[in-house]
């Protein structure tokens, strides 16, 4: 079994490392359509380039998150596809991609920590930014990288490192909102097409060596429907107005079942949120950051 040395890439107080080497990544309408359609979108503003507000859906640089890790190679503990769990995501928006562009992705890693049963969690930060370094937005992706006696565990290791991980206390009123979307059978299908082509999302085999019974929606497919209803309903759809948002998966979704969202009030421009299936949390510990609208002037 491999040894990890977390402590050889953070610094040496645990902060975290140095960037990794910028990659460049090139999107085009396409891209863009398919996104917005991956997570459910309706809005005609993300889901036909004829719209006159034709915009890309603010979750959209969401899956560049885990692209600068390779930059970091054996350092960060291997797991095969199956094997690696969304567990939370971060996305602070500074400005609107273009519908059509490049983008340099640039990543550090923030923690590596041991979990139990031959797991780690492994958090790191991204920049995406164009080509002349003015950023678009940052990222925190943090994941469960886990193996199995069968294909090599990861060897305990000493952890090193912080997280932007955090615990929100929740009201114990009902919510100010609740919204809810249908995930049908084939949502899976269309959002891998993005990109993120894991197994576990759609073979039955790698589900099972991912412990579960079949495959399960992507968590990112999951953030992706949240942050649409949340715009929907605070934002008016209008993607300006998005500002942040952060999430942390706690149980998995699978297809053709309900996705509910509740959202509490928790200041100007917060609110608080928590998603379930069935009675079920999927999400938790998650808030939605946005511009209000700007009120209309007194006569």
């Amino acid at each position: 079994m491999p040894r990890y040395h977390p402590s050889l890439v953070l610094g040496p107080d645990g902060s975290p490392s140095a960037w990794g080497e910028a990659l460049q990544l090139h999107w085009n309408i396409r891209d863009t359509l398919l996104y917005a359609v991956g997570i459910g979108s309706h809005n005609l503003r993300f889901v036909y380039e004829g719209h006159p507000d034709f915009a890309v859906f603010p979750t959209f640089p969401i899956r560049f998150g885990t692209l600068g890790a390779a930059s970091f190679g054996t350092a960060l503990p291997h797991s095969l596809g199956p094997l690696t769990i969304d567990a939370e995501r971060f996305l602070e928006m500074h400005r609107p991609l273009p519908t059509a562009g490049m983008a340099q992705i640039c990543s550090r890693v923030v923690g590596i920590h041991p979990r139990p049963k031959g797991s780690s969690f492994v958090e790191y930060e991204t920049l995406v930014s164009d080509s002349a370094g003015l950023p678009y937005c940052r990222l925190v992706t943090g994941q469960y990288r886990r193996g199995v006696n069968q294909l090599g565990d990861i060897e305990p290791f000493e952890g090193c490192g912080t997280t932007y991980g955090t615990k929100l206390t929740f009201p114990s009123t009902p919510p100010d909102l609740t919204c809810e979307q249908w995930i049908p059978e084939n949502q899976a299908l269309i959002y891998r097409l993005s990109g993120d082509f894991n197994p576990l999302h759609i073979d039955m085999d790698a589900a099972r060596i991912g412990g579960f019974d079949q495959p399960i929606l992507h968590g990112l497919c999951t953030f992706g429907h949240c942050a649409s209803m949340l715009l929907g309903a605070f934002c008016d759809g209008d993607p300006s107005r998005f500002k942040r948002i952060k999430v942390r998966f706690t149980s998995p979704v699978f297809m053709n079942s309900k996705l509910r969202v509740h959202a509490w009030h928790d200041g100007p421009g917060r609110v608080l949120f928590q998603a379930e299936v069935d009675g079920r949390l999927v999400v938790a510990h998650a808030y939605f950051e946005f511009e209000e609208a700007p009120r209309a002037a007194k006569l």
